[in-house]
This record gives structure tokens, sequence and C-alpha cells, in this order.
């Protein structure tokens, strides 16, 4: 039996990256899973790969309209909801001098309202069940600064305070519904590697396993096994909290 088993879940920007290794585990552990993304051709592709009943929806989680659309139609053909995880995201490079109102209003409306968006209209689904999460993919950045990803971080530290918000919000109201927040350092995804001018390259060759140098990246798995924790019934104690992952990145002193 699956850690998830029989579960719901629903994954934004599951095309590639961190989205796609959250949808492969999950569906791998006993979810049914249901990939959002702009990119249609990906998302369909993806969901065709992983097989075993997933889905694609092409879905701007920048609009609300297409939040309801998706989620009325998860409500028709899976009956509720009980993972959500807000992963979409984007990168852009620009300082608080050189970042123009356009480009911030637009990593926010990505990454900030998105969230705000999927949180409003997932949890009547979520709550309806005998226990619904949410994931929010945050980032180190919402600990520390990074001037050049000034926008990014922004948002990044909108979703970590929503996080606790959300969480304390539906226990006072007696939900079945927990919600986390996700903090990962550089990891070895196609946003990573644009944002390092390395996506025509070819990607790094990092282990699977065993412990990883200080300078390494991680991979896209290391970010989906604590998906995995989050969204299975092995956290149910565990609420309105921040994971780290980013190979002691925040514990080093600056050097």
């Amino acid at each position: 039996m699956g850690r998830v088993d029989g579960k719901v879940a629903l994954i934004t920007g599951g095309a590639s990256g961190l989205g796609l290794a959250d949808a492969q585990l999950l569906a791998r552990e006993g979810a049914r899973v249901i990939l959002t993304d702009i990119n249609e051709e990906k998302g369909a592709a993806a969901a065709a790969e992983i097989g075993g009943g997933a889905a694609f929806y092409k879905h701007d989680v920048a609009s609300e309209d297409d939040w309801k659309r998706v989620l009325a139609d998860v409500k028709t053909n899976y009956g509720g909801l009980d993972i959500l995880v807000n992963n979409a995201g984007v990168v852009i490079l620009s300082s608080p001098e050189d970042c123009t109102l356009d480009e911030f209003k637009f990593a926010n409306a990505v990454m900030s309202e998105g969230v705000f968006l999927g949180c409003k209209h997932g949890l009547p689904l979520l709550k309806e069940g005998e226990g619904g999460t949410i994931i929010n993919m945050s980032s180190t950045a919402s600990h520390v600064g990074f001037p050049i990803f000034f926008a990014y971080t922004a948002a990044k530290g909108a979703v970590r305070s929503m996080t606790k918000s959300i969480a304390a919000h539906c226990q006072a109201e007696g939900y079945p519904v927990r919600c986390n927040s996700i903090h990962a350092g550089a990891i070895e995804t196609p946003m990573v590697q644009s944002a390092q001018g390395r996506l025509d390259e070819k990607p790094m060759d990092i282990p699977e396993k065993g412990v990883l140098p200080s300078d390494s990246l991680g991979t896209p798995s290391d970010v989906a096994n604590l998906v995995l924790y989050l969204a299975s019934d092995e956290s149910r104690f565990v609420t309105g909290s921040e994971f780290v992952v980013d190979n002691g990145l925040l514990a080093r002193p600056a050097m």
C-alpha cells in the first residue's frame, strides 16, 4: 500500500522540474495526480508518461477564473481534493533598482497571488475530506537577501507568511486541513539552469544517494521526498511549519 494511496493530488507547475518530480513520486505512492501548467505540450506529455490515470489541465495560476474552472472539474471528476501543491513559479533576474513594476507584478501574480488563489479556492474542497494538506513551495530566498532575484524573493516571502496564516485559520475554523511551506535551496531544475545561464547545457550529474558536498546543487527528488511526507498522513501533527531543504546553506556562516 502506498503512502498516499487513493488520495487526489493537484500539483501546479507540474510540467517540469520540482512539480513533475512531485507528481511522479506521489503517483508511485498511490495518489491520483492532476498536473497543471501553462505549458500544454509538456504538461500533457508528462501526465501521459506518468500514466495510471494522471491528468493534465492547462492552467494559469495567476488567473482566478482558471482556478475556479480547474477546481470545478476536479470536484466533478474526482469528487474532492486531498493534496494541493502550490509549486508554479518564475524567476526574473533583476535587482531592487533594475526591477520594473511590470516584472515585480508578474512575479508576484504567479507566486504570491497564485498561491493565495490556490489556497482560497482549494480550501472548500480540501476541508470536505477526512484530512487535506496544502504544500506551498517557498524558497530559501524568503530567509536571506538575494538582490538579483528581488521580485522572486518578495513573492516567496509572501508565501512563507501566508502559509502560517492559512494553517492557523484552518485550525481556528476546525477544518481538517494542514498547511506547510518548503524552502529549497538551489535544485537542478530548468528554472535554476536558466537563472545560471545553463539551460542549453547538459544537466549536472548529481548523485541520487549519499551526502552531498556543500557546493552541490540538490536534485528534484530531494524536495519530492519531503512533499510526499507532508502529503501523507505521517505528517498529521505538522502544520504552519517551514521546512528548509538547502544542504546547510542557511546554517553556514558567511565567509
